[in-house]
């Protein structure tokens, strides 16, 4: 019977991973391809996959742009955060919480906006870079900020600054 069991568990397994592939594919093609109804594709990533930059680069686009991610997460079931990276008024990486999407903990959107901006760069240095969240960073996220070389955070539609990441006492 356990025989039976497992065989029946390991019939199912691809099944799963080609619906985890084809969720991870369409949402790929959601946020490239500029569809009309994501905040994604109308604003923020282009169909070759860079980021879109504001025409006006200053701490209110690039919060902005943070909360458009926000609204990314929600519209798409997860919880309520988003984040952007900024180096040189550039941004080098952005993200919505993915906690829930990717059943991943440790996917705060401060965490996947530092993701995003070390692989676009391919470096984990981001030396001299500025967050800018939707709301203050948990002390997950300012660690990783801190161990990523990010300068200064900041939080919330006031802008508030979080100042230069610390790692937990």
């Amino acid at each position: 019977m356990d025989k039976i069991r497992k065989s029946e568990q390991n019939c199912h397994r691809p099944l799963v991973f080609a619906r985890r592939g084809f969720l991870a594919a369409s949402g790929f093609g959601a946020m490239t391809a500029g569809l009309s109804d994501s905040v994604v594709g109308q604003t923020s990533t282009r169909v070759d996959g860079a980021i879109l930059q504001p025409s006006d680069p200053n701490d209110t686009t690039f919060m902005e742009r943070a909360f458009e991610m926000r609204q990314y997460a929600i519209d798409h079931g997860d919880q309520g955060y988003g984040a952007v990276v900024v180096r040189g008024n550039v941004i080098i990486g952005q993200s919505w919480s993915r906690v829930i999407l990717d059943q991943d903990p440790t996917a705060h959107a401060e965490m996947a906006a530092i993701r995003d901006a070390a692989r676009r760069l391919n470096d984990r240095d981001l030396n001299q870079a500025v967050m800018y969240s939707s709301s203050r960073p948990c002390p997950m996220c300012e660690a990783a900020a801190y161990w990523a070389g990010v300068r200064l955070m900041f939080y919330g539609r006031e802008i508030r600054s979080a100042g230069s990441p610390k790692l937990c006492s």
